[in-house]
């Protein structure tokens, strides 16, 4: 396989900060996905993404990326690989994740983190609807942790990989003719589901994706 797609998330060909089809009207705010996000416009040097929180209100600066409407327009088809070295948040609300989406769907979840379940990673196929809740403590996945995630878009099959080890196969796979944009973010939880920013906590929430590739 051939490296199709080398993240650099300062690159204005590669990415579009701050809008994504899968919120609202573009954006700023989903408050009906839980999150009390209001996107920033910046990029992500060092591919640290952060969320910063807003004086005179609830909701938090929050950065995004992605593909959709980017000048190269990449995206992610049957077949291909992903792969991210990353470094998980510690703080409470704290929602990182990598994911696709295209026309108002075709969402695979690389992962999605929260804090409060501090061994637990979530990946899902909501193409055709596979997912896990991965129990991952004896892999060391904890709040802070960094380590390698692999996804492999199978036809038939969306398989998850931790440094290298099968954590998850759906066997339902997206299909022969999936393609969908890359989104890669940190949300806010609105504690929905998820713990909240404590009103005495950090101002600042952040993570980091030190490195992330497609392979075809």
């Amino acid at each position: 396989m051939a490296v199709v797609f080398d993240a650099d998330f300062t690159s204005t060909r590669q990415w579009v900060a701050g809008r994504s089809s899968a919120y609202p009207r573009m954006g700023p705010t989903n408050r009906g996905d839980h999150k009390l996000d209001f996107l920033s416009r910046g990029y992500c040097p060092g591919g640290v993404f952060t969320a910063t929180r807003r004086h005179g209100g609830e909701l938090w600066t929050c950065n995004l990326l992605t593909t959709e409407g980017s000048p190269e327009g990449f995206q992610v088809r049957t077949g291909d690989a992903l792969s991210a070295r990353i470094t998980l948040p510690v703080e409470l609300g704290a929602w990182p994740a990598i994911w696709t989406w295209r026309d108002g769907g075709n969402e695979v979840d690389v992962f999605e983190y929260h804090p409060n379940h501090p061994d637990l990673l979530e990946v899902s196929n909501h193409v055709r609807g596979g997912f896990r809740y991965w129990h991952g403590a004896d892999f060391g996945i904890a709040p802070g942790a960094t380590f390698d995630l692999r996804t492999v878009m199978g036809a038939r099959s969306v398989n998850w990989y931790v440094d290298d080890t099968l954590i998850h196969a759906d066997r339902r796979g997206v299909g022969q003719d999936w393609h969908a944009y890359l989104i890669v973010n940190l949300s806010v939880s609105d504690g929905t589901y998820h713990d909240r920013p404590p009103q005495d906590g950090p101002d600042r929430l952040s993570w980091a994706c030190h490195s992330l590739r497609v392979e075809r």
